[in-house]
């Protein structure tokens, strides 16, 4: 191989190199933009808000790969943390969460780069996050919460009981509101992905259509 091709061949993978960074980026700056959006659902705790701030992660997961999807979720978190007043509590969680969502999601992808790769990349990816959710808002979040900021358990167990009195601990809460929670607002982003994506993915990828 002559130093000339060498010298193309670095030059245009340096090219490729800047460019997955702005679109990580950008996509980024977008994700912290959606996550200012929270919506308010009346069946869940008031503490709990809808918002669609891990979908540029799954975006970024398929177009460039998994582990680009998981940096768009830690730059979003650490922007996030700036003007929060939760400690780092609810970024970890946050980040932990998304990262569940976009890592498996984006890996499959990898491997399947098909519309049905894609499909079962992302429900896999929204099945991880909601069983993840349990685990992490149970050993994690509210210990952190009750440890941090002196809240009890019996007062989080209350904004749960306020909307179903029938549950009785915390784990039961995780169950019967989060997990299912978790999982509809991650294929909310799977639905949207799914539909934009095509439409962006030459400006992603740096191509003409």
């Amino acid at each position: 191989m002559s130093s000339t091709t060498v010298a193309q061949e670095n030059k245009a993978g340096a090219r490729i190199g800047a460019r997955q960074i702005a679109v990580t980026g950008m996509l980024g700056a977008v994700a912290i933009i959606l996550q200012f959006f929270e919506l308010v659902v009346p069946i869940m705790p008031s503490f709990i808000k809808l918002d669609l701030s891990d979908l540029p992660g799954l975006v970024a997961a398929f177009a460039l790969g998994p582990w680009y999807g998981v940096a768009v979720c830690l730059i979003k978190n650490l922007f996030h943390l700036a003007t929060s007043s939760s400690a780092l509590v609810g970024e970890l969680c946050n980040f932990l969460l998304g990262a569940s969502f976009v890592l498996p999601a984006g890996l499959i992808y990898k491997y399947n780069k098909t519309k049905k790769g894609a499909l079962i990349g992302a429900v896999i990816g929204a099945i991880c996050m909601a069983a993840f959710s349990f685990p992490s808002n149970l050993f994690i979040t509210y210990p952190m919460y009750i440890n941090l900021y002196g809240m009890s358990e019996d007062a989080i167990l209350g904004m749960y009981q306020a909307i179903l009195p029938a549950v009785k601990t915390l784990p039961q809460c995780l169950l019967v509101f989060n997990l299912p929670f978790t999982f509809v607002k991650a294929m909310i982003s799977v639905v949207i992905t799914l539909v934009i994506y095509k439409p962006l993915s030459p400006i992603l990828h740096g191509r003409d259509r």
